[in-house]
């Protein structure tokens, strides 16, 4: 099996660029990240685009062009030691075909997101580099945990999670070790059939997803069987499932953990024999925990879940 490659851990005074690869923000979406950013002794740098509109039937951070170039100036300056997204929404397909790693397999460094970011960590992890699955910076401003935060910074300073969850009605019990891919559910879909795709053979995979009717997430679910990703992993972890179905029908709408979705995936996998978690906390909920894309990680189901990298 191909070796994973971890990039350094930071340092106070470590450079982090901050790029915007989909969605547009807004310069006030991530003042409290940029203070905290500075705050942990990090300094912020900021991409050309960070900030840049382009509207094209969505609102993007900026022309594909555009969004390339920043993001590829991040991965290959070598005074750069970490690259932060400012958010999600939807852009980054555009740009896999074109990233540039020459630099970058020179001096690794940590790509920080979730959402649409998944794309990238997919790619990354194609090409042998782990990634953070981790909170955007825009999302500082949205009221999450700060525990989300400095776990995340943790991760950057070298130390590596273990997390001890609750136990969920809908777990499967076992205990597996593994290499740990996947992401947004959605993208993890979008990418199947393509050669950015994650190899799921004898992985563990972590899926989340927001804002889908019920039938959109087994449709999603289903594709998944149908290309034999179940029949491949060797376990499966289901973050945040959140604002899915319909709002006025659904009173678990605004909750992080919605137990209907889980319902369906739990039907789904039922057959299969690997361990299942439910209601891990990661996703796009406010308790958005860290996980390393590329970790080899030990996970053990039981009264109690215990999943430490």
């Amino acid at each position: 099996m191909k070796k994973i490659i971890f990039p350094k851990s930071l340092k106070k005074g470590d450079k982090i660029a901050l790029i915007s690869p989909a969605g547009a923000v807004e310069e006030a979406q991530l003042e409290k990240g940029i203070s905290m950013i500075k705050a942990k002794g990090f300094e912020p740098v900021i991409g050309e685009h960070l900030y840049t509109k382009f509207s094209n039937g969505y609102n993007y951070a900026g022309t594909e062009k555009e969004r390339l170039k920043d993001i590829n100036w991040a991965l290959n300056d070598t005074d750069i030691s970490a690259i932060w997204a400012s958010r999600g929404g939807y852009g980054c397909q555009h740009l896999v075909q074109h990233l540039k790693l020459k630099q970058f397999t020179e001096k690794p460094k940590w790509y920080i997101g979730y959402s649409d970011n998944t794309v990238i960590q997919s790619y990354l992890l194609k090409n042998g580099f782990a990634s953070i699955h981790g909170q955007t910076i825009k999302t500082s401003s949205f009221g999450v945990t700060d525990e989300s935060y400095d776990l995340l910074f943790d991760v950057l300073k070298g130390k590596t999670p273990k997390y001890n969850i609750p136990s969920n009605q809908f777990n499967k019990q076992g205990t597996v070790e593994g290499e740990l891919v996947g992401g947004n559910l959605a993208l993890i879909y979008a990418l199947l059939g393509t050669k950015y795709s994650f190899d799921f053979k004898d992985k563990i995979l972590f899926i989340e997803d927001i804002g889908e009717n019920y039938y959109a997430l087994d449709r999603m679910i289903m594709s998944l069987e149908l290309a034999g990703v179940f029949k491949k992993i060797k376990g499966l972890i289901i973050g945040g499932m959140t604002n899915m179905g319909d709002e006025k029908d659904n009173k678990n709408y605004e909750e992080s953990f919605d137990d209907f979705a889980y319902k369906l995936i739990s039907e789904r996998v039922s057959k299969y024999k690997f361990p299942v978690v439910f209601s891990f906390p990661n996703g796009h909920i406010k308790d958005n925990r860290p996980l390393i894309i590329g970790g080899s990680i030990k996970m053990k189901v039981d009264n109690k879940v215990k999943i430490e990298f």
